[in-house]
């Protein structure tokens, strides 16, 4: 944004009253065009209007999910910056500011309740897995003993599901990126990470099995206990080796081969439980190396679940296409 016509641009696309509203609500985490409507109490063509603008400026991200848009502020780009020096220089005693606030704390109310709503639906069958398998408390321990204490650039959570994996590593990564192909989850992961406070992260709607290459190259990519559910995760994890950037890793979380026929038949899952040479083939094909495995055995050792962890590394320094 060296060019002064370039710069010009951008700051006749935040100087106007509604546009800095939309930033500073953006600051806060991201938001759909719906959301942002009933926040302002504008119409829907005039708050797209608003955004567009944003958006050809570099100013704010947009994601598209169907008929539906999700913005953020800009993650990469002197646009981004720009538009966080801006916000952090509005008084936070601005009526305007006051008010779009409180707004924004009844949507994300909603929100709670929608995914409180579809959680009681679904709550039978997660206590059921959640009783198979060591605790999630010990499973998450395992995973930020294998993280450490580096904090990266880029995390992309594959099946983010509720989103937890980017709730629980978020002082871990400086930009957070989950994707999902339940729109259900997805609001559920948005009313999780926005209760938490977790600005730096967003959640997509996607097929990860086909991803688009628009999360960017990640540093880490996280792949917790959705593995099970493909019946080629080779293919799934080549998918992933894609999005990784050269010398990046992955935390791989599943379950260890399994007798229990139901999961198959009532949960969906398409493979019971993967084994630590079929993850060191497909690990291998991928041209990733398994630096390390994790087991971690069940409570009840005759009828539970084991949970393992590995986590792959890029010791070549490739990058696929």
């Amino acid at each position: 944004m060296n060019d002064i016509v370039d710069l010009v641009e951008v700051l006749r696309a935040a100087g106007e009253t509604t546009r800095l509203r939309l930033l500073a609500l953006l600051a806060d985490g991201e938001q759909s065009v719906k959301d942002l409507t009933e926040i302002l109490g504008q119409s829907q063509p005039r708050v797209s209007r608003h955004l567009k603008l944003l958006a050809d400026a570099g100013l704010v991200d947009r994601n598209a999910e169907g008929a539906w848009a999700y913005y953020r502020l800009a993650d990469q780009g002197a646009g981004g910056d720009l538009a966080r020096w801006l916000v952090g220089r509005l008084s936070d005693d601005d009526p305007d500011r006051i008010r779009d606030r409180l707004r924004l704390e009844t949507v994300r109310s909603s929100q709670q309740t929608q995914a409180a709503a579809y959680f009681a639906k679904v709550a039978d069958s997660w206590d059921l897995l959640r009783s198979l398998h060591v605790s999630e408390e010990a499973v998450e321990a395992a995973i930020l003993a294998t993280v450490g204490h580096r904090v990266v650039d880029l995390l992309v959570d594959l099946g983010t599901g509720t989103g937890r994996m980017l709730e629980m590593l978020s002082s871990h990564y400086r930009r957070g990126i989950g994707i999902d192909a339940s729109r259900e989850m997805i609001t559920v992961a948005r009313a999780k990470l926005a209760a938490s406070a977790v600005n730096h992260a967003q959640v997509r709607l996607g097929d990860i099995s086909d991803l688009d290459g628009a999360t960017g190259r990640a540093d880490i990519i996280v792949i917790h206990q959705v593995l099970h559910y493909f019946d080629d995760p080779g293919r799934v994890l080549l998918q992933a080796r894609r999005a990784l950037q050269p010398g990046g890793e992955m935390l791989i979380v599943d379950f260890a081969p399994h007798g229990l026929e139901f999961l198959r038949s009532h949960h969906a899952h398409r493979r019971l439980g993967l084994a630590e040479a079929q993850m060191t083939a497909w690990a291998r094909a991928a041209r990733l190396d398994v630096a390390s495995f994790t087991s971690l055995p069940p409570t009840n050792a005759a009828e539970g679940l084991t949970v393992c962890l590995w986590r792959l590394t890029d010791e070549h320094g490739d990058r696929l296409p």
